[in-house]
């Protein structure tokens, strides 16, 4: 099958799931071709040339001062005129028109691109899919903008609730007419079971030809986290940081061969900063910042234990949120240890595959560190006996097919509610 995946950012730009997609289409004799944002950013630019890819370039003045202006004048005009999707249908359009194309697969975390695929499905009468990643309803408060408008407090606020407004708008329209919505996880499931009955469950995942254990020995005992906070409502790892501090009290662990490793954004640094200092434990730590996609493996493998930061799920709190990160860490098959739970799907998965632990309390995170600490010191390295038979459910080979499921099914009833 010839696909048309529009995308909100694609390969070598940070979201890789369209990525590894591709790579397993491709692998399967099918034939991806992207449509997507150009972003600045190569964090996985060894994902790219397994698909022919078109990226539209919304930005593109110099200088600080205009880069600033041009974005500002780009949101307006998205935000009153839909300029971003419009722009994308005019250049898909061209490319659809060619011919062959049995399917529409979109990619979003808030709307854009979806009214274009939208639009562009009920043009040319084909399939539309809509995959939703990291929805504006997960976030705790607004924090599913990434960046504040730096105007008045009370004008943020309401810019933000127009904002919020006027994408749900958008992105529901056209996620009641698709033909299908797949989404990441159980939570994500119900959410968009309320605007489209057709919703599959593809989670995030694993690429099994560059994420497999190795037993290393590492000459210091390695904590690692890899992603980044957003918040310390979405990600608390306060938890995490008193039982490291409980057991440099207790003279367990010392700096010298005790390291929490810290490979993240600057402001996700930044927002632990103050939170080091007053546990005293900023000795311990070790920050690298963000690095290429292909040395994750390397680094995962290097490590003694892996972090998962989350927050307890519901109300208030973050909702739903199981990042790639999750299933690379099965993959490699090192002791996991989520702080502080979700005590929802997060805690449920964790336990299913048998990868590690939740903990709900410091104590959790205490036992558990001492516990892989002492095999440390034993063999020089860590293993966990992880379930094989859940774990390699997660392989992107496997969800894959499942999105090519999707697409053969629909193929077959072109009966699809395509509006």
């Amino acid at each position: 099958m010839k696909i048309l995946i529009l995308c909100d950012m694609f390969p070598p730009a940070f979201a890789p799931r369209m990525g590894y997609l591709c790579k397993y289409l491709v692998k399967a004799g099918w034939q991806p071709v992207v449509v997507a944002e150009q972003i600045d950013d190569n964090n996985f630019s060894f994902l790219t040339g397994f698909a022919e890819v078109t990226y539209i370039n919304y930005y593109k003045a110099a200088g600080k001062i205009t880069r600033r202006l041009e974005w500002i004048s780009v949101q307006a005009l998205d935000f009153f005129f839909n300029y971003k999707d419009r722009k994308m249908v005019k250049v898909a359009s061209l490319i659809v028109g060619q011919g062959g194309f049995e399917g529409i697969l979109c990619a979003t975390y808030r709307t854009f691109p979806l009214p274009a695929a939208r639009i562009i499905a009920k043009r040319f009468h084909l399939p539309f899919v809509a995959d939703t990643r990291d929805i504006i309803e997960q976030y705790v408060s607004d924090k599913f903008i990434a960046h504040s408008f730096h105007t008045f407090s009370w004008l943020d606020n309401w810019i933000v609730k127009i904002f919020r407004w006027k994408l749900l708008k958008g992105r529901n329209r056209a996620l009641r007419e698709a033909g299908c919505i797949t989404t990441v996880s159980p939570w994500h499931v119900e959410m968009m079971k309320q605007y489209n009955p057709h919703v599959e469950l593809i989670y995030n995942g694993y690429d099994p030809e560059i994420f497999y254990p190795e037993q290393i020995v590492t000459p210091e005992f390695r904590l690692t986290f890899t992603g980044r906070l957003v918040s310390l409502e979405t990600r608390d790892p306060r938890p995490l940081f008193e039982a490291i501090a409980r057991l440099s009290e207790e003279e367990h662990i010392s700096p010298d061969n005790f390291r929490v490793q810290w490979y993240t954004d600057d402001a996700s640094w930044e927002m632990i900063q103050p939170l080091l200092h007053e546990y005293n434990i900023a000795g311990y730590m070790d920050y690298f910042g963000y690095v290429p996609g292909d040395e994750i493996p390397g680094i995962l493998n290097r490590s003694s234990i892996l972090l998962q930061l989350a927050n307890k799920a519901g109300g208030s709190g973050p909702k739903g949120i199981m990042s790639t990160k999750l299933f690379e860490s099965f993959a490699v098959e090192k002791p996991l240890l989520c702080v502080r739970s979700d005590e929802s799907y997060l805690e449920e998965t964790i336990r299913i595959a048998q990868a590690g632990a939740s903990a709900r309390t410091s104590r959790e995170a205490y036992d558990f560190i001492l516990h892989y600490y002492k095999e440390w010191q034993t063999k020089g390295y860590t293993t966990i006996r992880i379930n094989r038979e859940v774990t390699e459910s997660f392989s992107r080979s496997k969800q894959a097919e499942q999105f090519m499921h999707i697409f053969v099914k629909l193929a077959k009833n072109r009966n699809f509610p395509h509006g």
